[in-house]
């Protein structure tokens, strides 16, 4: 059984909307900036890569703006758009809205509204605290708010594995329309995790970007010699995934198809992936297996690509593992090289990214690829997008905690 998806939405540190995310992507603009939602001046990587200038009143009133975190309207703003591309907006009959399952992978969740809220508490005692401190901190809410605001009665839950957690959902959600659980899913991730605790603990982690804070623009810079860490981002990046059969039925447009999901786990270590590789080279393997392809086939990869020094060399590594002789004639680049490191939102960045080249036929690429690191020599699509057309794409991911994921993404057949 096929699962196509019917509708696009993003809210992505280029802006607002799928439009301003494809120009960002095609210009290889980068969207990193210093730091705004707070003050980062005793932090040694002051650098972000911010949704801008966003208005959250726009999609939450006022009151309910207090009780939640960010994640929140950001999602809705993009399963809005979402929504209506697949031509679902409007008051959907109940019969609808009760089959409608939402699957949303987050890393962090509200975790902005939970450190204002101890915050509070340490400023002033229990009293200062808000009353939904716990019920809206929980990384599970952020689908529950969207099942409440659009009426979906279906499943609803979330995946937070850290940097696989939307590669897994979409997977998850694939599984759900396979088994005929659903006819249709809002599923893809989002992320807004830009707080002065995260940052200070990824720069503790010394996984942040270091050395750049005079030149934002520089600091991503995944597969280069010179690259330092990772610029974190956020935001939220939906679609409707739906039975193709149900999607031609109701004269749906179909953008692409999530063909296949795979996933393995290194069991190696807490933050540190294995050397080899082997486990993300199988996970990428499993994909295509489930999509019922081979590596032969594979013409493009969205590559995690975070700009870690061992991130970068060891998915190297396992793309070669997966391609072999292949492997330095298939382009492939980082979404991250241009938005950042979303976290748990990053691979369904990396999906919609997919997708959009293959419908407008260009290669995204991974900018600030300077100087060549001798470990790292695939071809990259440096700097500047290309003219393409990828057909079968593979969209891979690696977390902390040994995590692998990927997918397989098919084009539109012409």
């Amino acid at each position: 059984m096929a699962a196509v998806v019917t509708g696009l939405g993003v809210v992505s540190p280029f802006g607002l909307g799928v439009e301003a995310y494809l120009r960002g992507l095609r210009e290889g603009r980068s969207a990193a900036r210093r730091i705004t939602l707070f003050d980062p001046v005793d932090l040694p990587c002051q650098v972000a890569a911010e949704v801008p200038s966003f208005d959250a009143a726009a999609h939450l009133d006022p009151e309910d703006l207090q009780r939640v975190g960010r994640i929140v309207p950001l999602s809705i703003a993009a399963a809005r758009e979402a929504l209506l591309d697949a031509g679902l907006g409007g008051d959907l009959p109940l019969e609808v809205r009760r089959n409608i399952g939402v699957v949303i992978g987050s890393g962090a969740g509200a975790i902005d509204f939970a450190e204002r809220q101890y915050e509070a508490y340490y400023r002033g005692g229990i009293r200062r605290v808000n009353p939904f401190a716990i019920s809206s901190s929980v990384v599970g809410m952020v689908s529950s708010e969207l099942s409440i605001r659009f009426g979906f009665s279906g499943p609803s839950h979330v995946l937070s594995n850290g940097c696989t957690s939307s590669t897994d959902a979409l997977g998850y959600a694939l599984h759900a329309l396979r088994r005929g659980e659903l006819p249709l899913v809002l599923t893809g991730g989002a992320e807004a995790c830009i707080t002065l605790g995260m940052m200070e603990g990824f720069c503790r982690m010394r996984a942040a970007a270091v050395g750049w804070n005079d030149r934002p623009g520089k600091a991503s810079r995944p597969f280069d010699r010179h690259r330092s860490g990772f610029v974190l981002g956020e935001g939220a990046f939906l679609m409707v995934l739906e039975d193709r059969e149900h999607a031609i039925e109701r004269g749906a447009r179909i953008h692409g198809e999530i063909a296949g999901y795979g996933s393995t786990c290194d069991a190696h270590h807490r933050v540190h992936m294995s050397h080899d590789g082997a486990e993300s080279t199988r996970a990428m393997e499993l994909a295509l297996r489930s999509a019922g392809v081979s590596p032969s086939d594979v013409d493009y990869i969205n590559l995690h690509g975070t700009s870690t020094h061992q991130n970068d060399r060891v998915e190297t590594l396992a793309v070669k593992s997966l391609l072999r002789a292949r492997a330095k004639d298939v382009p492939a680049s980082s979404t991250k090289s241009m938005i950042g490191h979303a976290q748990g939102a990053c691979g369904a960045a990396g999906v919609v990214a997919t997708i959009l080249a293959m419908r407008d036929g260009f290669l995204p690429p991974t900018i600030n690829y300077e100087v060549p690191d001798p470990e790292c020599d695939l071809d990259y699509v440096p700097n500047v997008a290309r003219p393409g057309r990828p057909r079968l794409a593979l969209c891979n991911c690696i977390g902390f905690g040994s995590k692998n994921s990927a997918l397989v993404v098919r084009a539109v057949p012409a």
